[in-house]
């Protein structure tokens, strides 16, 4: 870990404020920068790596597999690994945490950018994701130390509010870079923003760390989950090119089956497990992170195949993608505030049901659209109705998880369900992934049997689909074949990605079949407090 340094205001930990209240006050901005200007490194990262997706697939020949990588092992690490993040700063130091998680990212980030091939870029991809899983949960906690109660509320929106605009201006500043340089730039812009975030830390940002906090880290269920989720994407990504018998996938999934086996007996037998199984026996709570995997599921599989459908199939530029994204993100930052007071006003139930059902009809929308015609009578629409109906989901949903337990279990179950919401992103990423490349090649497969073409050149484009029909630009193949062979791709592509997104319409609307039945307001279901068990762990 990075070592503490000495701030203006620091006297080894923030407990000392109360005493030295003018401190504590110029300290406040100084918190609010440095904690916004570091979870901004991991949003904006994990919004434009999909634009600048299809560039690194064709600068570096990736797979299908190899492309649902570069994403997923950041979410893999970035999920099993948060909730320890978020504990190692309560007990070693949360600006020190933070600020060694900033460092992870900032030199993972260098490597990806210098990556000479896929294996580097996506083990780099994963160091970021454990240097994002130590920054992000921190982060918050930073806030929560440094502000009183009465201001905390107002810092945390503030908080929200910058991370909803840098999330939704990556993807334009993405590609732009993109176009105007190439996809490395996406991950050396990172070092800059790094740089202040760590200067400003050391400089004004406090120490804080939570002295009751004596029991051990639960390294062990960190592990065991990340090996888990590793063998069940692993299984996932390669059961398409290899087949579903095949040794290799069956290994990885029953490997995977047995690490979550070990994950669950560990966390039922730890006095302080890092994800306390006793939540779970609220339905409420359950079915809280049961629409946050669908929800999440249906929303990750669309933006990983909509950058694809866009730049390769529909002749978007880098640049151009990343701004059709944005009515989508700026629709939910702009209602965000707007949508947090709906539960206050009618329950979490209501809104969250109403919303997932507008959701799925922006998925629906989505699937609607065929090839060419106006962005504005297209996708526009598609996204911005799939923004509200994130909008009216998401702050509803949170305020369901934390009335589900009691309020000493608030930060560890807001914890898990960010994590289950990576999971799903994961798991997305891996099956809908899967899924569109099995419905472009069965689909390109009869097109291509109507056209005059030499069985070779027949065969070589049919091998197309497994990565997505090269999505970097233009088959030579298909231009060689002629622009109907090139046309047979673009359609079939289309046909796979409309019922890819029915699909997530219809996770959408499980979702608010889900809320309905399982959140209520004041329905008893809540978590209590439990006697402390022996630690059997050993």
């Amino acid at each position: 870990m990075i070592g503490t340094g000495r701030g203006p205001c620091d006297e080894g930990v923030l407990r000392a404020a109360p005493e030295r209240p003018g401190c504590a006050a110029r300290a406040k901005p100084w918190v609010l920068a440095a904690t916004i200007l570091g979870s901004s490194l991991a949003f904006i990262d994990g919004s434009v790596v999909n634009v600048a997706l299809p560039a690194m697939q064709a600068d570096l020949a990736l797979s299908l597999a190899g492309a649902q990588w570069v994403i997923n092992a950041y979410m893999l690490l970035l999920g099993a690994l948060m909730l320890i993040g978020g504990a190692s700063g309560d007990r070693i130091g949360r600006r020190r945490v933070f600020a060694s998680g900033v460092a992870v990212f900032a030199i993972a980030s260098l490597f990806c950018g210098l990556a000479p091939n896929a294996a580097i870029l996506i083990a780099m991809r994963a160091v970021q994701g454990i240097g994002a899983a130590l920054l992000v949960p921190v982060s918050l906690a930073i806030i929560s130390a440094s502000f009183p109660e009465s201001e905390r509320g107002r810092a945390i929106g503030t908080w929200a509010g910058f991370s909803a605009l840098t999330t939704s201006l990556g993807p334009v500043l993405g590609g732009w870079l993109v176009d105007a340089l190439s996809w490395r730039a996406i991950f050396f812009i990172n070092l800059p923003l790094a740089a202040a975030t760590l200067g400003v830390t050391f400089w004004r940002v406090p120490e804080s760390r939570d002295e009751a906090a004596r029991t051990a880290l639960d390294w062990r269920g960190g592990l065991l989950a990340a090996l888990g989720l590793a063998a069940l994407a692993y299984g996932l990504t390669s059961a398409p090119e290899q087949g579903w018998t095949r040794p290799p996938v069956l290994a990885s999934l029953a490997a995977s089956a047995f690490a979550l086996g070990l994950f669950i007996r560990n966390e039922a037998r730890r006095a302080a497990p890092m994800v306390p199984l006793d939540l779970f026996r609220s339905p409420a709570f359950s079915g809280a992170n049961a629409v946050t995997l669908l929800l999440y599921f249906a929303l990750s599989g669309a933006l990983f195949l909509l950058p694809f459908n866009l730049i390769r199939f529909q002749g978007y530029s880098a640049a151009l993608a990343g701004t059709a994204l944005l009515p989508f993100s700026l629709v939910m930052g702009g209602l965000s505030r707007w949508s947090g007071g709906l539960a206050e006003r009618h329950g979490a139930r209501l809104p969250m049901t109403v919303g997932q059902v507008i959701a799925a009809a922006g998925f629906a929308l989505l699937a609607v659209a065929g090839r060419g015609g106006s962005y504005w009578t297209t996708f526009f629409p598609a996204l911005a109705v799939l923004g509200l109906g994130m909008s009216v989901s998401v702050a509803p949903l949170t305020t369901a998880v934390l009335e589900a337990v009691e309020e000493r279990h608030a930060g560890v179950a807001s914890g898990i369900n960010n994590a289950v919401a990576r999971i799903a992103g994961m798991l997305a990423v891996a099956l809908m992934g899967a899924l569109a490349a099995g419905l472009f090649g069965a689909a390109l497969e009869r097109r291509l049997a109507a056209l005059p073409m030499p069985d070779d050149v027949r065969s070589a484009l049919a091998a197309e689909a497994s990565s997505l029909g090269k999505a970097g630009g233009p088959s030579p193949l298909a231009g060689a074949a002629g622009p109907a062979a090139e046309n047979a791709l673009r359609l079939s592509f289309v046909d796979s990605f409309r019922i890819v997104m029915l699909v997530a319409a219809g996770l959408g609307m499980a979702g608010a079949f889900c809320a309905w039945e399982t959140i209520g307001s004041g329905d008893g279901t809540k978590t209590h407090d439990q006697a402390p068990r022996p630690d059997r762990s050993a």
